[in-house]
């Protein structure tokens, strides 16, 4: 973990990011909070992991962080690969004020209270019959499970007794009924999901930072599916805009370490880290000529 520091004296510590890069990021925000978009993913980074994902809640003090911060920072969201309504009650996020959940890796998109969203797609329709025959021929093992999002197909192997093996079984099948079916293979936590191509974490968050003409970027996530948006953090950096990857740490995956600026201890310290946030931008607002909730000195933000 990195060693906490104090920005002004009276604001609880912000970690330090470990690398230049993230230092960097974390600066452009605190500069500017008003342009900042401070975006997260919702299973393991504010909720954590559950064996059943209808039961996942977000962390008790999620909601609360993140209606702190909602005023605070320019533009605050949720992206994750659960449908969006999903998210949003799981994790009480309609009561934060302004938040935008994008769902089912950015296809879906909840903002005050109004849904918006593609058809039903037919490549998932005919990978949803078919599925059922393909998990018996490869001898799913019991405990695997199947979770129909509506848009994709989640199998999950987490309740397995032998959760790795069964999931490397899987794999090959699984990939061979996404091909067939014209949709592509997202791997996860004891999980592989079916779902449409063409949308992921690092797209959406990439056109979400575009529309709102955001001056400084932070993505937390704690899984593989999150990467692209980490790599979207890199690539935005390269067009000029100052980024921030977090992971949520967990023993389960450590292979998104190595792409994140900055580690915490999973949702508990997603938490800690969005209160930080909070006072720091809090502090930056209280002072003379402080940028406002839409941009530099009360400049107008592009909302989109």
């Amino acid at each position: 973990m990195s060693a906490p520091v104090s920005v002004t004296g009276s604001q609880p510590p912000l970690p330090v990011p470990r690398t230049a890069a993230g230092r960097d990021g974390l600066a452009a925000m605190l500069r500017d909070p008003g342009r900042a978009l401070i975006a997260l993913d919702f299973d393991g980074t504010l909720s954590p992991i559950a064996a059943d994902p209808a039961a996942a809640r977000a962390h008790p003090g999620a909601a609360a962080a993140l209606r702190r911060l909602a005023p605070l920072a320019g533009t605050l969201a949720v992206i994750t690969g659960r449908p969006a309504l999903a998210a949003v009650e799981y994790g009480r996020l309609d009561l934060v004020p302004g938040l935008i959940v994008l769902g089912q890796y950015g296809r879906e998109r909840w903002e005050a209270g109004t849904l918006t969203g593609p058809a039903a797609s037919p490549e998932v329709a005919a990978a949803r019959r078919e599925l059922p025959a393909v998990l018996a021929a490869a001898g799913a093992p019991e405990g695997t499970w199947t979770e129909d999002k509506g848009d994709a197909l989640a199998v999950h192997t987490r309740r397995a007794a032998r959760p790795g093996e069964a999931l490397e079984l899987l794999r090959g099948p699984l990939s061979g009924l996404a091909g067939r079916s014209g949709l592509v293979v997202e791997p996860g936590r004891f999980v592989i999901e079916l779902r449409p191509a063409g949308a992921d974490k690092g797209s959406a968050l990439k056109n979400l930072a575009r529309k709102r003409r955001s001056g400084a970027i932070l993505f937390c996530g704690d899984d593989l599916g999150d990467v692209p948006a980490f790599r979207a953090v890199a690539t935005l950096r390269a067009d000029g805009i100052p980024g921030l990857a977090v992971c949520s740490g967990s023993a389960e995956v450590t292979g998104l370490a190595e792409h994140a600026d900055l580690m915490v201890d999973g949702p508990a310290g997603v938490v800690d880290l969005l209160n930080a946030i909070a006072a720091a931008f809090a502090a930056v607002r209280a002072r003379p000529g402080g940028a406002g909730p839409s941009g530099d000195a009360g400049g107008q933000a592009a909302r989109g």
